[in-house]
């Protein structure tokens, strides 16, 4: 008993450690101007959203984690229990936005051989692929996310939905390949509450490449 104490309390000491030598989360640069995705979406949108938006994510991760620093060296309990809607909600933001932003790109691309084949495999094709993806995003009720993700276990796509800033791994274990935020903030000011058609414009600025990218990784 006394060796497993010893343990547990080693171990609270080595989270502490690690929280509060963390590097602090940051905001991911653009990889293009604020403008180049117009007319998909205006720089509007994209400079509000980056700045804005993903910005409160990364700084309220921040906030969160060193709150949770705090509470593993008191041995809070309650506290780190409590703050574990603050860093599912502001850590899969950030993460969400971080994926976001790379699916997305002024250049036309394609997909790669292989995705072109599971796409084929597992939806007839990449057209019933973007059925079944605009469906997922425009029934998602509220705020939340569409996702194209690789089962590791199965080896196949698969489309699902996430709801708030959920992220799609930590939450059902597919590894995001592509993913469309269906958030108000990603559309309303040009598309009003016209989901459908800003689902339907974004696929010319998917960046294939990119998402062809993160398949050869997860394979």
């Amino acid at each position: 008993m006394l060796a497993l104490r010893s343990a547990v309390l080693v171990s609270t000491r080595n989270v502490a450690a690690v929280l509060g030598c963390r590097n602090k989360h940051t905001l991911p640069d653009l990889p293009y101007d604020f403008g180049a995705l117009e007319p998909v979406i205006c720089r509007e949108i994209m400079e509000v959203h980056h700045q804005k938006h993903h910005n409160a994510y990364v700084t309220n991760l921040n906030a969160a984690e060193e709150q949770l620093a705090e509470a593993v060296a008191k041995k809070d309990t309650s506290k780190i229990i409590q703050l574990g809607g603050a860093l599912k909600f502001n850590g899969g933001g950030h993460i969400n936005h971080s994926i976001f932003w790379k699916n997305l790109s002024p250049e036309r691309s394609d997909p790669s051989a292989e995705l072109k084949k599971l796409l084929e495999r597992d939806f007839h094709g990449l057209e019933n692929f973007k059925k079944e993806m605009k469906a997922a995003a425009v029934a998602v009720q509220g705020s939340g996310w569409a996702w194209l993700g690789y089962n590791q276990k199965t080896k196949a796509l698969q489309v699902a939905a996430c709801p708030n800033q959920d992220p799609l791994q930590a939450t059902t274990g597919l590894v995001p390949l592509l993913g469309i935020d269906v958030w108000e903030h990603a559309y309303y000011l040009q598309y009003k509450n016209l989901r459908p058609n800003y689902v339907d414009a974004i696929w010319d600025v998917v960046n294939w490449k990119d998402v062809s990218e993160r398949l050869a990784k997860a394979q």
